[in-house]
């Protein structure tokens, strides 16, 4: 007897549905094909442990089981399930007239339990589009998939949960989710609040402005200035996510298996890889290709500490998707491409002692030493950070003031109505959403400066010794700082702060 039911196999972010023949006849053998890797040509034994442990058995016959498309590859051990419902719907030892209406996924334990699986939600969202009924997953991934509406989600504990289901002997009730009420329900309560920080007033206004123009940012000082701490809580002053942005991230972060019980994202990520971290980290990829930290950090913040200490061509990869807002990873046969829209913050220390050109300092570096180190970050790198900062320790008098500074809520009032002027100006530009992307044309259109504002900027520029790349920088900058006080026009007050953001474009630092 010949049954066909339903799983779905995850390339990038988009589930693709796979079609599971299981083929009964006689004589003895199991026959698995349709370019299983191993874990999946290793579901026989967990499933013939659970189904007998549960009071069923594979029948001693011809299996036949073929994964269409079968020129796709297929991975993974979440086909156990599926293959095992198969079974027994071919040998009639389930009703088999509802299995197809079905998407079924799930790793089986050989007590019959249910282990989770990664892409829960792009399986949900394409079984939808599909017109399934229902879609079978293990429990712990079930409030990820619940997100889609019009598709009835079950979260099953035990194999024999979906075979009473299939027989009518139990009750198994769809998960229902209000998704706009999960995510609004801890939109303004952020784990990391800046009202905890104590000083580094000045930190925080420059962190306030890199959130609202969408600026790369990085921070340099001495070992416990607090660049960790500040970078942090950078989140929490970003507009709030929309629902759309939040399924993107949530659908990212589902492929790669990180979702579970949380369901609906409704903070913006914070990913901070360690330094040891290799290309394929960073961007994603492998042999089965996965997304790496800066996809994990899409709509949110990548925060990489100890900048100098990352290989150098680890941080070359970065560079065109900074640029390009997504990443592709190239594969013989497919192509992948990942989302990766999110604010670089970096912090390093300013010397390999930790410590600036201090005679007083615990380890001192001599001018050519910190050179030396910071020039381990090229310029290509350096040229996509419009905001370069100074962090400096914080007094005593500081450390022990008891009253709370402004919280990130109150922030994120001020930057969500800068992001929404820069919305109504760029309305009609489909890639650029804030003042971090603007070109050189629109700098010009938007960054027009009077005479004493350019007087201003020629004479830092002069005086600093800051570079050429400087110059649009700081427009940028300047720009974003208008917004903010809600000016119009960028004047010469905006631009004289702008230029505090410009430490390693001077002489002594980068040259």
């Amino acid at each position: 007897m010949l049954v066909k039911v339903f799983g779905s196999a995850v390339f990038g972010v988009d589930a693709t549905t796979i079609t599971v023949e299981v083929n009964i006849d006689k004589g003895v053998g199991y026959h698995l094909v349709g370019l299983p890797d191993n874990a999946i040509k290793e579901s026989s034994y967990r499933i013939a442990a659970a189904l007998k442990n549960n009071g069923y058995q594979l029948p001693v016959k011809k299996i036949t089981i073929n994964m269409a498309p079968a020129d796709l590859r297929k991975e993974g051990s979440a086909y156990d399930l599926t293959i095992a419902i198969g079974i027994l719907a071919a040998t009639g030892q389930i009703k088999s007239e509802e299995v197809s209406k079905y998407i079924i996924m799930g790793e089986l334990s050989l007590d019959g339990g249910m282990q989770p699986i990664k892409g829960a939600l792009s399986i949900a969202i394409k079984a939808k589009e599909e017109g399934y009924k229902g879609f079978f997953l293990p429990k712990e991934n079930v409030k990820e998939a619940a997100i889609v509406t019009g598709l009835d989600v079950y979260g099953v504990e035990n194999v024999l949960e979906v075979i009473d289901f299939f027989e009518g002997k139990g009750t198994l009730e769809p998960t229902v989710i209000n998704t706009r009420e999960e995510f609004y329900k801890t939109l303004d309560y952020p784990e990391f609040d800046f009202s905890e920080v104590r000083g580094q007033e000045s930190i925080k206004r420059c962190m306030e402005i890199a959130a609202a123009g969408g600026h790369n940012l990085i921070l340099i000082g001495p070992p416990g200035a607090g660049k960790t701490m500040l970078a942090k809580r950078l989140p929490s002053i970003l507009p709030p996510m929309t629902l759309k942005e939040a399924l993107e991230t949530t659908k990212i972060h589902s492929v790669a298996g990180k979702v579970k019980e949380t369901g609906l994202m409704n903070q913006r990520p914070f990913r901070s890889p360690h330094h040891n971290a290799s290309s394929a980290a960073l961007v994603g990829g492998g042999s089965y290709p996965q997304p790496g930290e800066i996809s994990l950090a899409h709509n949110g913040v990548l925060f990489l500490d100890e900048l100098p200490e990352f290989k150098r061509e680890v941080l070359e990869v970065m560079r065109q998707p900074l640029e390009d807002r997504e990443v592709t990873i190239s594969r013989a046969k497919f192509t992948i491409t990942y989302p990766s829209s999110f604010m670089l913050v970096a912090s390093m220390n300013p010397s390999p002692g930790g410590y600036f050109n201090d005679p007083d300092a615990p380890v001192s570096s001599s001018p050519a030493e910190m050179q030396r180190y910071l020039s381990k970050i090229s310029g290509p790198l350096l040229d996509r950070i419009d905001i370069h900062v100074e962090v400096t320790p914080v007094p005593f008098e500081k450390l022990s003031d008891t009253r709370n500074g402004e919280s990130s809520v109150e922030i994120r009032k001020r930057v969500t109505k800068a992001r929404e002027i820069q919305s109504v100006r760029f309305e009609n530009f489909e890639n650029i959403h804030y003042n971090a992307q603007m070109s050189t044309k629109q700098i010009r259109e938007h960054c027009a400066l009077d005479p004493t504002s350019l007087q201003l900027l020629k004479t830092a520029m002069e005086r600093l010794n800051l570079s050429a790349r400087a110059y649009d920088r700081i427009l940028k900058v300047s720009r974003t700082i208008a917004d903010l006080e809600g000016s119009e026009k960028v004047e010469s007050n905006h631009i004289s702060e702008a230029i505090q953001y410009r430490s390693l474009d001077r002489d002594g630092w980068l040259g």
